[in-house]
């Protein structure tokens, strides 16, 4: 029942978002004055209709992860004379409205991390159980209980976990950590080695455990730092598709909708914390995913929008109209393919 209710959990989460998303195309449609015929939470058949005294349908359909904002003449023009089409709109409003649900999604990435740092704050590692090497020596200085808040010059806080510092590291490298101990500040040497862990298992490291401790988080740093962390939310999502790109990170790597939504479950069961930093990752992996320019999303459909400003003439309706077709079908077959392909290797 308890990962049930996780797995509904993750769905709300992932539904929340796209609604950001096409409610950013909404309003950014709306200030423009641009005709919108439907705005739906959901894909497949209607649950739910109502249309309004604008004739503007609102809806909610069955398959609950994804949505739409359907504006008159999206694609070609109305045959109402009497009702201007998307794509008569100047270039320069159409950008507007694309780039308005990247936008919203970013903008809430900002407010979730607010919330973040507000009610979660930042964890630091605090030393569970130190290993001893073959000489029945341990391999550090460190004891059980200290609580590391510094690694040389740089403080862990909001935006520097300690693995962000100790990722930096290879074979051989020394640091200077800041430990609490026992109400006191001490510094402890520490020196990447091959450590053989309690149930023989080799790795470099440091040859520790550690726990995360949870600093409380205030009003003050979550207003200074919800811009930056959401920086480093987009940027980290940046950096794994250009991984992907260049083969430093292999496609099987990746989660579809379904792996997803098990994986935000399985986080989200295991600390409550979590939900609170699902929220801006996602914002900010929806809104950035969105602009990239891929055929059928929004990133693309600006790209095109941006060469008939520039030609002065929109290039073939009906070509680019296919271009974005065989987009999202490969994209939905490729979501497909890498749930398909995560549950059989998992």
């Amino acid at each position: 029942m308890a990962t049930f209710l996780y797995i509904l959990l993750a769905i709300v989460i992932l539904l929340i978002m796209v609604i950001i998303h096409e409610f950013g195309h909404y309003i950014a449609g709306k200030i423009l004055k641009f005709k919108i015929n439907e705005f739906s939470v959901g894909f497949g058949p209607k649950l739910f209709s109502k249309k309004k005294k604008n004739g503007e349908v609102v809806s909610l359909r069955l398959f609950p992860l994804g949505g739409f904002c359907a504006f008159e003449g999206e694609t070609e023009k109305s045959d109402n004379p009497d009702v201007r089409s998307f794509v008569d709109e100047k270039p320069w409003k159409r950008i507007i409205v694309l780039l308005a649900g990247g936008v919203f999604n970013l903008l809430s990435a900002v407010i979730f991390s607010f919330l973040f740092i507000l009610i979660v704050g930042y964890a630091v590692p605090e030393v569970t159980q130190v290993y001893k090497a073959e000489t029945g020596s341990p391999y550090c200085a460190l004891q059980d209980g200290d609580r590391i808040i510094k690694v040389d010059d740089g403080k862990i806080g909001v935006m520097h976990a300690f693995e962000d510092y100790a990722a930096k590291l290879k074979l051989g490298d020394e640091v200077t950590v800041t430990v609490l101990r026992d109400g006191e500040t001490i510094t402890v040497p520490l020196t990447v080695q091959s450590v053989v862990s309690g149930n023989g298992e080799s790795y470099n490291g440091f040859g520790f455990e550690s726990t995360r401790i949870y600093e409380n988080g205030n009003a003050g740093d979550a207003f200074i730092y919800c811009i930056p962390f959401t920086g480093k939310m987009a940027w980290t999502i940046l950096g794994s598709f250009f991984k992907l790109i260049t083969g430093k990170v292999s496609v099987t790597n990746l989660t579809g909708p379904v792996r997803t939504v098990t994986m935000m479950a399985s986080v989200s069961a295991a600390n409550w914390r979590n939900i609170f930093l699902l929220l801006p990752l996602i914002a900010a992996n929806l809104g950035i995913f969105n602009l990239l320019p891929i055929p059928a999303l929004d990133g693309s459909k600006v790209i095109f929008t941006i060469i008939e400003w520039i030609r002065g003439k929109p290039v073939n309706r009906t070509v680019e109209n296919y271009i974005h077709t065989i987009g999202l079908i490969a994209l939905f077959a490729f979501v497909i393919i890498v749930d398909i392909v995560g549950f059989v290797l998992a």
